[in-house]
């Protein structure tokens, strides 16, 4: 596949994928464009789609995990910037309280529910097992219940 139609297919998901995990719309781009480079840079061999996906996937979440690794001394969360993407307000509220969900249990929660994801298919691009990803789905429902 050409890096045009990879871009094309992939960024608008992996886009709002760091948004979630991110909380800022720069940061999210940062790792966007840090994620389409690497692929350029590797040239990894897939099996097939869905390896390429889960791959660009793991890339992105790594990657926004290690910008949350730097702001550990100066968190600040801006969702001001998130929630005027929403197109209704009550979308807005749940992803607000999505966003403010601990790291582990927000993208699982994402990934699930937005995203569409299965739990089978959410286990390896993330590297844990099946079993902790209905594990942090269950903490992510009950944390949203206490939230909304």
């Amino acid at each position: 596949m050409s890096v045009e139609a990879l871009v094309k297919e992939y960024s608008n998901m992996l886009f709002r994928i760091c948004m979630v995990m991110l909380c800022n719309e720069q940061d999210a781009q940062d790792v966007l464009q840090d994620t389409f480079c690497r692929y350029l840079e590797r040239a990894p061999g897939f099996n097939d789609k869905e390896h390429e996906k889960a791959w660009l996937i793991k890339v992105a979440t790594n990657r926004c995990r290690d910008i949350h690794r730097q702001r550990r001394r100066h968190p600040w969360i801006d969702i001001d910037e998130v929630t005027a993407s929403c197109e209704m307000p009550e979308q807005s509220e749940v992803l607000e309280a999505l966003v403010r969900l601990p790291d582990k249990t927000k993208i699982v929660t994402y990934l699930h529910y937005i995203e569409g994801y299965k739990i089978s298919e959410i286990a390896p691009m993330l590297g844990i097992s099946a079993q902790a990803v209905k594990k942090r789905l269950q903490r992510g429902r009950e944390e949203l219940r206490l939230r909304l």
